[in-house]
């Protein structure tokens, strides 16, 4: 399975994506990695039941009420930051009820990215993750077992932590057992290939890259990666490259977010607005 919004969906992860920012990037790792576990523990009841799903992405149906139903199904969670974050998101429009599970996994993943890379271990999960998937394309016994169907007496996830226990980080573990015992449709490779994406956006979001017509100095590149670190919710690294053809103003990309307050820009929108009015 490969997350594909659209629409409504789209614009409710952008939102959610957000108030998970806010709700870990000030905590520690144990929060975030907290966090994480009880996401994705809410995706395994999520996929357990269409019903629950339609009844919480029921746009008709007041948002107190979908509260309420989640206090009741997710007693375990209510205290924690992410009954915050489903509480928010059922009060959102969902295009289809698939939608909100599928952003939870994904929300799950970037949690436990958040986790390691306040340990600055980040790189470190994405080739575990990667390491992991070779083992088990290489290993044809192994693949099997692991795609064998569930026996609710001996977890998958317990073989995972037999071979990782002691040499892999917790996160990783955690995130290979929970595709291992829930693996929503995929196989174990195109799921850790799925999550090692997710991890990569992440890195991605962490660097701004800056194009500027002269050379910033050491304050301005201080205060610009202060505003974007406020602006983004976690700590930003700022590159930057000398482009003279910018004439002025800086440009700035964070993965595929694009600000660009270059002068050769705003000219160039000024000469759209101007072809509009004289059309």
């Amino acid at each position: 399975m490969t997350i594909s919004l659209k629409g409504s969906s789209r614009l409710s992860l952008v939102a959610t994506r957000a108030h998970l920012e806010k709700l870990i990037s000030s905590g520690d790792a144990s929060a975030a990695a907290k966090t994480s576990s009880d996401l994705l523990a809410i995706v395994t009841v999520l996929d357990s039941s269409i019903a629950l799903r339609r009844a919480l992405t029921d746009y008709a149906r007041d948002a107190a009420s979908k509260v309420e139903l989640s206090k009741t199904v997710f007693s375990g969670v209510q205290s924690g930051n992410a009954f915050a974050l489903l509480s928010t998101m059922v009060g959102l429009r969902w295009s289809s009820p698939r939608d909100l599970g599928d952003v939870i996994e994904l929300l799950g993943v970037e949690a436990a990215s958040v986790s390691v890379e306040k340990a600055s271990q980040l790189d470190q999960l994405e080739s575990e993750l990667f390491a992991f998937s070779q083992i088990v394309a290489k290993n044809p016994e192994l693949r099997a077992a692991f795609a064998l169907r569930s026996n609710s007496e001996v977890k998958k996830s317990d073989l995972v932590s037999a071979l990782l226990s002691g040499k892999a980080l917790q996160a990783s573990i955690d995130l290979i057992s929970f595709l291992v015992d829930h693996p929503r449709g995929r196989n174990l490779e195109s799921g850790l290939s799925e999550f090692a994406d997710i991890i990569s956006a992440r890195k991605a979001r962490l660097i701004a890259h800056v194009i500027s017509a002269t050379p910033l100095t050491s304050e301005q590149t201080t205060r610009l990666t202060s505003a974007l670190t406020k602006m983004m919710g976690h700590e930003i690294r700022v590159n930057v490259s000398i482009e003279k053809e910018v004439v002025g103003g800086l440009s700035i990309r964070i993965a595929d977010e694009l600000i660009d307050g270059t002068l050769i820009a705003r000219l160039a929108q000024a000469d759209r607005l101007l072809a509009g009015k004289s059309a």
